[in-house]
């Protein structure tokens, strides 16, 4: 039977399909299956390791201090890296290379030795780490730089972006329901050693995914690779300015940071909670699965409704919908039982909508500051922009932690009690997650709602603007 001819478009390129999304969501499937071991961290080095909350919250501050110039440099390399004999261009060269760092990077942030002097404990924790992210950083910039490359249809853009959350989601649902049923003992303790075995399984599976990902990706944008030795050399600190002046790059910057504050800066609280306070570690992920559900039944008609009502708009509805979820999350009776087991997940549930709907448009977001960019300085600069965005990212993703560690500490938590905290602890804990998640939602409303100013007539604007000038360069 013969094959079906390829559809190509008016460049000669593949037609954009169900090909590229699947593919690209195979990259965050392979990005998440490192990242999501990330919310192990402080329960492995606390309890397992048993070292002391405020130096590990200490420490985590500490190696952000790599992510603050790990992201923009290899965002500037990238950006002005002209070399042109890369295969299938430089983004994809830098993400295969990530993905084999990837393979051993997430496993060594859970060296199980916890009868080791603090000291040895410090050493081994921020090497682990700054080799993880280091590797982490080169995969998943590019990674994310190549939204805006695979299409420049905005509505091509929402159907990736949608894509890219399910594959976040798949990449966060499977360790998410398995990893507290294969961690933890009968008694809510961690289990070190399989979280070091678990880890570097990971890494296999999210090296395969990217592989999956590189062979199937086409690039339909110019990554503008130039060899004219005269051109100006690239300059950091301008582009760096060039972000801050690019409100839509800030406002989903400051939405996405306000996102991970909630996912990652409670998680810790979250895991103490379920192990003190409902006394079922093991059903924290079932729980958590639940709260994926609205962001599953809005995926499949995130691209209808974008071109409809447009991604600011809907995201700021979404956000309002979390600041509503966590107040209600404040203020109902959540006991320590089934019935109070219940309102949470229900309350989760309205949390996640909003979540869902901002995460499934988020990165298409993003490659539109990046075209905003280039509408307002004439320079796309896809890698500098794309990795200051990620780099304020992984500082909530780390901050969060820390800072919500610190809390944890000064609200009783004790590392030398494990999955067995003090019942005035465990109920602490039941509020700071609330107030967590509210802090996270007004975060991404101010961010949406205030400073993102790319709203369905003033994209289209931008989208004809650049359309315009493309054709005139022709």
């Amino acid at each position: 039977m013969a094959k079906k001819p390829v559809q190509l478009d008016a460049n000669g390129h593949p037609k954009f399909g169900m090909r590229d999304s699947l593919a690209y969501a195979a990259g965050d499937f392979g990005c998440n299956m490192s990242f999501a071991l990330k919310g192990t961290m402080a329960i492995f080095w606390t309890q397992f390791m048993q070292m002391p909350s405020l130096l590990y919250a200490g420490l985590l501050i500490l190696v952000q201090v790599w992510d603050a110039i790990n992201d923009p440099l290899i965002g500037s390399i990238i950006d002005n890296d002209k070399r042109a004999n890369y295969k299938r261009g430089k983004f994809l060269a830098y993400v295969w290379l990530g993905s084999i760092g990837l393979i051993v990077g997430g496993a060594l942030c859970f060296v199980p030795i916890p009868d080791m002097p603090t000291l040895a404990k410090a050493i081994i924790f921020v090497a682990g780490y700054i080799i993880w992210d280091a590797f982490y950083t080169i995969a998943n910039v590019p990674y994310g730089s190549l939204l805006s490359l695979i299409s420049a249809d905005p509505a091509d853009r929402a159907s990736l972006s949608a894509w890219r959350s399910v594959g976040s989601m798949i990449g966060n649902m499977v360790p998410m329901v398995i990893l507290p049923m294969l961690i933890y003992d009968a008694n809510n303790n961690i289990i070190g050693e399989r979280v070091f075995l678990i880890a570097f399984l990971m890494g296999i599976l999210g090296f395969i995914a990217f592989q999956f990902m590189i062979r199937n990706t086409t690039i339909r944008v110019s990554e503008n690779v130039q060899c004219n030795e005269e051109q100006p050399k690239f300059n950091v600190l301008k582009a760096m300015g060039n972000f801050l002046k690019n409100r839509p790059a800030v406002g989903a910057t400051l939405a996405a940071m306000g996102m991970f504050v909630g996912m990652q800066g409670s998680t810790t609280a979250v895991t103490v909670m379920f192990q003190s306070y409902f006394k079922n570690v093991q059903l924290s992920g079932v729980v958590s699965l639940f709260a994926m559900i609205p962001i599953v039944a809005f995926t499949p008609m995130a691209r209808k409704m974008v071109v409809k009502y447009g991604k600011k708009e809907l995201s700021v509805v979404g956000s309002i919908s979390s600041i509503l979820a966590c107040v209600l999350m404040f203020v109902l009776p959540i006991k320590p039982d089934g019935s109070g087991i219940l309102i949470y997940i229900v309350c989760q549930l309205l949390n996640s909508l909003g979540m869902g709907i901002y995460s499934t448009v988020s990165w298409s977001m993003m490659g539109d500051a990046i075209d905003y960019n280039e509408w307002k300085n004439g320079s796309r600069e896809e890698g500098t922009v794309y990795s200051l965005h990620s780099f304020f990212r992984k500082l909530a993703q780390g901050m969060g932690p820390s800072l919500a560690l610190v809390v944890m500490a000064a609200l009783g938590y004790s590392e030398v009690n494990a999955g067995n905290q003090l019942f005035s602890v465990a109920l602490n804990m039941r509020y700071l997650v609330a107030g967590l998640y509210l802090f996270s939602a007004v975060m991404q409303f101010v961010g949406l709602a205030l400073v993102y100013n790319l709203d369905k007539k003033t994209l289209e604007k931008m989208n004809s603007d650049l359309a315009a000038r493309h054709a005139g360069q022709e």
